[in-house]
């Protein structure tokens, strides 16, 4: 695979609180923290700039981050660490609950912020508070002074967002040009009250370059310019245990794409879903958000290391 530069990666990062009838387990999460540990373990040189607390949680974090080689950039949280409480149920949805540091997330944009992502291949923006219109312009502020690709995966959580109008106009604000916009039927649903479809076809008008649109069960689609192809759920052995990564296992291996071969024709982004799709229903079949590549699960894969 050829590497093109460090990948920066701004977003969230947090304490996953799992509860259901086995009992509780914490592992760290954060759909952009998931993201930048992805990338570090498909062999990109990563950093991620977020919100950690000064305390035991954020100690974890940053011990995580620094065993799977990803550079954490970090804004000192002053409630703490984020933590998501999810709660399931057999059968049933999960359920999530936010604390206060979670849902009032920010990070601090400073020379150090603004030197790595001036001088990354690709930064990559998940779950930003978009509904945060201060926030929003000093992103857009320091994107201005990017060399490299941009990639967006608005990632609205209904626990942590305030003001679903004001998400949706910093999200357009900055992804509007974007390489990459990532979305799924969920964020369809809760920001726009539309169709994936529509939103897609959105997005594209907005003139983003490559739209990644994920339907759950229903599988994944790109549109790119004049190209739209589509895959289904990849089929892997073993039962899926954890779909709370996939969406973000995807988006690693397609953004690990782009910087690697950038995809031109069908044939190439049909490649790129495809790889894409398989990382992700390996994900799923481990508790947790940690990307998974098909080789773990035949056993190849050191996947203990760093929880």
């Amino acid at each position: 695979m050829k590497m093109t530069g460090r990948v920066v990666v701004i977003g969230d990062a947090l304490i996953d609180e799992l509860r259901d009838d086995a009992g509780v387990r914490e592992f760290v999460g954060g759909a952009a923290l998931n993201v930048a540990v992805g990338l570090a373990r498909l062999g990109f040189p990563t950093s991620l700039i977020a919100m950690v607390g000064d305390d035991s949680a954020g100690a974890h974090i940053r011990t995580y981050l620094d065993d799977y080689g990803v550079s954490l950039i970090p804004t000192i949280g002053p409630y703490g660490t984020s933590r998501a409480v999810s709660v399931r149920s057999a059968g049933g949805e999960p359920t999530y609950q936010f604390n206060e540091a979670a849902q009032r997330r920010r990070v601090n944009f400073g020379d150090a912020e603004i030197a790595a992502v001036s001088g990354a291949a690709m930064t990559v923006i998940s779950c930003f508070p978009f509904d945060n219109a201060g926030q929003t312009r000093e992103l857009a502020e320091v994107l201005e002074t990017a060399g490299g690709q941009i990639s967006i995966d608005p990632n609205p959580r209904s626990g942590m967002m305030h003001d679903r109008g004001e998400f949706v106009r910093g999200f357009e604000r900055i992804v509007a040009g974007a390489s990459l916009a990532k979305v799924g039927d969920d964020d369809a649903a809760l920001l726009y009250g539309t169709s994936l479809e529509e939103l897609r076809a959105r997005l594209v008008s907005l003139g983003v370059e490559s739209v990644l649109a994920t339907a759950g069960a229903a599988g994944a689609s790109v549109e790119a310019g004049d190209v739209v192809v589509s895959a289904p759920i990849s089929r892997m052995p073993g039962p899926i245990i954890d779909t709370m990564g996939a969406g973000d296992a995807v988006l690693s291996s397609t953004v690990a794409s782009l910087l690697s071969h950038h995809p031109g024709d069908a044939s190439d982004w049909t490649e790129v879903l495809v790889t894409a799709m398989d990382v992700a229903a390996a994900t799923c079949r481990f508790e947790g958000a940690l990307l998974r590549l098909p080789s773990a699960l035949s056993g190849l894969s050191s996947d203990r290391f760093g929880s």
